[in-house]
């Protein structure tokens, strides 16, 4: 295998020295431009397997470099060098299709880091680019059957619209940077399987890939968990125990639930992430971890920053890029491919002759909100299989709150108003006969505009026609006009 080689850009002769002598100890060639223009002309001539620029340079951004790579040169990863503090300038680097950044001053070892895991993967995909035709052919043959497996090629996320489709996009682009990634969505969503996704996606997806749900430890052990303990650092520490930064060195961490964690532990969590080290409970030495964090909540981490139950400094230390999971409510179609997925899997696991969801049972779980996500419509589906006499779910058998918990969580004020004026009314239950009275006030007045009484309940405008549609409002509409 040839030398491997890294082209640096930058306009200060004395940032490139030091990069040149850093690479050099490695055992790598190197290349140097002191601005866009330069570096194109060497790209073209010594097309290097790594890139490694400034982002202010005389005659541009390295945010260009990144560009023309991308549109011309694919395979050769670009990490960008960025002024300290400028998170927003890195992560925009990373938006436009670079494979990291690291900030000024810049801290060798983590370059060198960098660096390596770079050039693993600028040399998987040489290899890739190289290989045989009866090699590509079988490893078409493999991916077909992962296609045959789930519609996207995803192993792990199925769906076709077009929400998926853009996370899977982004999901794509994270998996080859280092970065902290904050993953927003509400319980049952998915955050777990796009963390996994994210890991896999990446040059150390054969490295450990271990979640934690940090509200699930009991405060008192929280310390122990994460860094580990030393035999007799407390009573019940019969023996040494390695900690979860540890079991996860060299690959990724994935800390569900991290709003949950107490205060003092949040301060110990952010040295150990810009340390790069951690101390065992009881333990006198540090001890070196190399992991990649990433990080979830149902709660809004932002608010609970302002509310000062959630420190600062770790917020943005773990939000360098924030990626929002799409609710099932918003994925249309993707409801019915993920209920005859979980369907199929019911029936072979509970060796059923069937499992099938009659026409209205789709039509009703389309215009079904589910508050608890994908996990709910597992649920649910279970629940129906257990019901159902022969293998035919309906509607009856899905048993379907009327009004959902979503529907009560909407924020319109106007909306809540209304219902609290409602007799009987008790959050996540409705009768159709007040469900109906609700929607029939949305719609007074709104004048009828579908959409904007649709907002107001909390409801998608498709939802909103089913209901029109099953409580015959189009006849009272007329009636009262």
């Amino acid at each position: 295998m040839s030398e491997q080689s890294v082209l640096i850009i930058d306009d200060e002769p004395d940032i490139r020295e030091l990069l040149e002598i850093t690479l050099l100890r490695m055992g790598l060639t190197t290349y140097s431009a002191a601005n866009v223009q330069e570096a194109l002309v060497s790209l073209k001539e010594n097309k290097p397997d790594l890139c490694l620029t400034d982002m202010k340079l005389a005659d541009g951004t390295g945010i260009d470099i990144v560009n023309y790579i991308k549109h011309n040169m694919p395979e050769i990863p670009v990490a960008v060098i960025t002024a300290f503090g400028s998170m927003e300038t890195a992560v925009d680097a990373l938006k436009a299709g670079a494979y990291d950044f690291v900030s000024k001053p810049v801290d060798l070892q983590k370059l060198r880091e960098l660096i390596e895991t770079a050039l693993k993967m600028s040399q998987k995909k040489s290899s890739s680019s190289t290989t045989p035709a009866t090699s590509r052919s079988t490893a078409g043959a493999s991916n077909m059957a992962e296609h045959a497996e789930s519609p996207d090629g995803n192993r792990l996320i199925l769906g076709e619209s077009i929400a998926i489709q853009k996370l899977l996009k982004t999901i794509t682009k994270l998996g080859k940077s280092q970065a902290a990634i904050y993953i927003q969505g509400e319980s049952g969503s998915g955050k777990e399987l796009v963390a996994k996704s994210i890991h896999e996606g990446g040059p150390h997806n054969n490295a450990p890939f271990i979640a934690v749900n940090c509200g699930a430890i009991p405060k008192e052990l929280v310390e122990s968990e994460f860094f580990g303990h030393i035999k007799g650092a407390f009573s019940g520490a019969i023996a040494d125990k390695k900690g979860l930064f540890e079991a996860a060195s060299g690959g990724t961490l994935f800390l569900d639930e991290v709003a949950d964690l107490p205060l003092d532990m949040q301060v110990k969590l952010l040295r150990a992430i810009q340390e790069q080290a951690i101390k065992p409970v009881g333990g006198t030495e540090e001890v070196s971890v190399n992991v990649r964090i990433l990080s979830a909540t149902h709660k809004r981490l932002d608010q609970e920053v302002a509310a000062k139950r959630f420190r600062e400094d770790l917020y943005y230390r773990l939000n360098v890029i924030k990626l929002e999971v799409p609710p099932l409510r918003d994925r249309g179609d993707d409801i019915l491919l993920l209920g005859n997925h979980f369907l199929k899997n019911i029936a072979q696991s509970w060796g059923l002759d069937k499992a099938e969801l009659t026409p209205e049972a789709q039509e009703a779980l389309l215009n079904y909100t589910f508050p608890g996500n994908v996990r709910e419509l597992v649920n649910i589906l279970e629940r129906s299989c257990t019901l159902s006499d022969d293998g035919l779910i309906t509607v009856e058998d899905l048993q379907l709150p009327v009004f959902d918990t979503a529907t009560e969580m909407a924020s319109s004020p106007t909306q809540r108003e209304a219902r609290n004026n409602l007799p009987n009314w008790e959050k996540g239950s409705i009768s159709n006969r007040d469900e109906k009275r609700v929607i029939e006030a949305t719609l007074d007045k709104t004048h009828w505009n579908r959409t904007k009484a649709a907002e107001e309940m909390g409801m998608t405008l498709r939802q909103l026609r089913y209901r029109i549609k099953k409580y015959a409002l189009e006849k009272y509409k007329a009636d009262a006009v």
